[in-house]
């Protein structure tokens, strides 16, 4: 096998069968993952209603549910967390003010276009480890290179593109206690809470209670097969629920889906422990398969692996890995993505890495 053989690229095109028969390990993403059996039973058992009129019964536990695992007075399902950090930008950013995200969060990356919405004006400070800089927040909020009020400062934790890292929860006070002497408010946008939660060590209304909204997928890690949390103040959430209509995210017999919701806030973050230590262990191993790849150390269920020094890009070594039975993400050019999640066992990590030796192997023989 060549890394660089076009014909390679062939294995990256996914066959459903294969990941079904267990033939694949997929590392892509934990929104890969399935409902759990808990919670079909759920789905089957749910009690209906009409969640646009007088309300669906499961969707309003959920939300219950959910506002008090956040630490907040209401919450409010949406269909996903893009949709969940757009309504709370329309709650708390004026039209013609900035947000001040972190350069790399993925409000910034890749849900910036909501701007043409909400009207407002993302700004990147630029971060460590998806912490941004105090004093340039500070400047920021100062008005330091801009005129335009600042309405709404986001945080991301735990952090996608800073490999799954964590923010500390004493930079999580900081950034609160500025945004509180602006009169700014803040979001965060812990569409993987429940994962730093875990690392920290304490219940996700500890991290929550820094935000005054807070975004929570449940069809990541948590395996709910769709949907998302938006929490914060009765006020805010009431707005909140008319602003989802009007961006066409009103749902009808939502409970079918709000019950595996209930079951991902209740049950499935006590297990996220795992996928984490997976993680690690796959981190562990890359680090001495071949000089030239370097992998993060994970803190949590997600780390990337440097491969700007093979020479190969990352287009290349998806392709060469999914020939393996292996399907990672390219992250930049120069970059992979692993996630790991509940599929993934510790048998799928020691094939993942023997699929990463094969390809560093050929790598090696073709060396001149």
């Amino acid at each position: 096998m060549n890394i660089s053989n076009p014909k390679a690229e062939s294995a990256a095109i996914v066959n459903i069968a294969d990941i079904s028969s267990g033939n694949t390990i997929d590392l892509r993403s934990d929104t890969v993952t399935k409902p759990t059996s808990a919670m079909y039973s759920r789905m089957a058992a749910a009690p209906l209603g009409d969640d646009g009129l007088d309300g669906d019964p499961t969707v309003i536990e959920l939300e219950i549910l959910a506002a008090e695992a956040l630490g907040k007075e209401a919450s409010l399902f949406v269909a996903s967390c893009t949709m969940a950090n757009l309504l709370a930008t329309l709650i708390h950013a004026e039209r013609n003010a900035q947000v001040l995200v972190e350069a790399q969060a993925h409000m910034y990356m890749s849900e910036r276009g909501a701007a043409t919405f909400t009207g407002a004006f993302y700004a990147p400070i630029p971060g460590t480890l998806g912490a941004m800089d105090l004093d340039l927040l500070r400047a920021a909020l100062e008005g330091s290179g801009s005129k335009l009020r600042t309405s709404m400062i986001a945080l991301e934790t735990s952090h996608n593109n800073a490999a799954g890292a964590v923010l500390p929860l004493d930079h999580m006070a900081a950034v609160k206690k500025l945004a509180t002497g602006g009169n700014v408010s803040v979001h965060l946008d812990g569409a993987r809470l429940f994962n730093a939660a875990v690392h920290l060590g304490v219940a996700p209304s500890h991290i929550a209670e820094y935000a005054d909204s807070v975004s929570l997928c449940l069809s990541k890690g948590l395996s709910a097969p769709v949907g998302a949390i938006l929490a914060g103040s009765h006020t805010a959430m009431a707005r909140a629920r008319k602003l989802r209509k009007m961006i066409g995210g009103q749902q009808r017999q939502a409970g079918i889906v709000a019950a595996a919701g209930i079951e991902a806030v209740l049950v499935m973050g006590t297990r996220l422990g795992e996928d984490h230590a997976r993680a690690k262990r796959l981190s562990d191993l890359l680090n001495g398969v071949h000089p030239q790849l370097t992998a993060t150390i994970p803190q949590t269920n997600i780390l990337q692996v440097d491969i700007a020094a093979t020479g190969k890009t990352a287009s290349e070594w998806v392709a060469a890995l999914a020939a393996q039975g292996l399907l990672v993400r390219p992250w930049a050019n120069k970059r992979l993505r692993c996630v790991t999640h509940r599929h993934i066992t510790d048998e799928d990590i020691q094939r993942a890495y023997e699929a990463f030796r094969a390809v560093s192997a050929d790598l090696n023989n073709s060396c001149p």
